[in-house]
């Protein structure tokens, strides 16, 4: 992904106690947007929330067992869809939202600052 660029901004809420494969849930969608070579994620821990989910077992319990977790990764929107229908068999529950979002920068600021930083002895 290069910046400037449209690109899309996908955010997949979903419980800390969510499991896929008896792993967790959030782990296993950043697995799967590494493999398929996605721009980035990121995972979010948040303190409260409510929704829909959190009327199963209570407002008090879903606070202090089931804390939100927010995945967000951004690429374009051919590999967002892509990405969501091969995730679609895991979220059993929870939100997904995508929004536009323009790209300014992507990776370090100058690419040759990186590089000496990998290799100092310029090999």
């Amino acid at each position: 992904m290069q910046a400037p660029c449209d690109a899309m901004l996908l955010r997949i809420f979903v419980g800390y106690d969510d499991v896929f494969d008896d792993k967790p849930l959030y782990d296993q969608l950043v697995l799967k947007a590494r493999e398929m070579q996605m721009a980035g994620a990121t995972v979010m821990r948040g303190v409260s929330a409510y929704g829909p989910a959190s009327c199963e077992t209570g407002f008090l319990l879903r606070l202090s067992e089931d804390l939100p977790i927010i995945v967000e990764i951004v690429d374009t929107r051919a590999k967002i869809e892509t990405f969501l229908a091969a995730v679609d068999d895991m979220i059993e529950s929870g939100l997904v939202t995508m929004q536009p979002v323009e790209i300014v920068r992507y990776g370090r600021k100058n690419a040759q600052i990186a590089q000496a930083a990998r290799d100092p002895g310029g090999r």
